[in-house]
């Protein structure tokens, strides 16, 4: 039994969504998003509540209930807050700035690699060293985030690189004489 499943999805305030045989769709002050549920598993919407159900009980349809049910959560927040992603760049001369919507990093390589925003997502950079991705999509903010770590990962020596805020880096000791 998935302990995630079970609980009925409750519709944030200024939140509208609707079910329609396998498409959930939110709407909110942030935008607009749809989901599509996997066919092993029934959604329901009843009293301002959407529940989800596995069909049978099957090792299958059990296993993407709870994440069923996790993704509708997330597309309800997403529409009424949205997401967001915080960057650091660490190491001497690596910086970001925006350049129109693109952005551009200078990461110790020879050129500057330049990003392109991606639709729905919105980027945006505070101080040199410091990178906000947001959108309204879970999934999506994450894998630009990721892509823009991607460049230059923090590495474990000195902790250069582009890392998430709340990573923390397991640092190796240095060569021994």
């Amino acid at each position: 039994m998935s302990r995630i499943g079970k609980k009925p999805v409750s519709l944030p305030q200024g939140v509208t969504a609707s079910v329609n045989g396998q498409t959930v769709t939110a709407k909110g002050p942030k935008g607009e998003l749809k989901f599509v549920v996997n066919d092993e598993v029934l959604v329901k919407m009843e009293n301002n509540e959407i529940s989800v159900q596995p069909r049978d009980q099957t090792k299958v349809a059990r296993a993407k209930w709870g994440m069923s049910r996790t993704q509708i959560v997330n597309i309800l927040q997403g529409v009424k807050d949205g997401f967001e992603k915080k960057l650091e760049i660490t190491g001497v001369g690596y910086r970001a700035a925006m350049q129109g919507k693109n952005l551009q990093l200078a990461l110790g390589f020879s050129h500057d690699v330049v990003y392109e925003t991606p639709q729905g997502i919105t980027i945006s950079v505070p101080k040199p060293t410091e990178i906000t991705v947001s959108g309204i999509d879970k999934q999506q903010v994450g894998q630009v985030a990721a892509e823009i770590r991607e460049y230059r990962g923090p590495e474990p020596y000195k902790g250069k690189g582009v890392r998430y805020a709340d990573e923390r880096i397991v640092r190796k000791e240095g060569k021994k004489k």
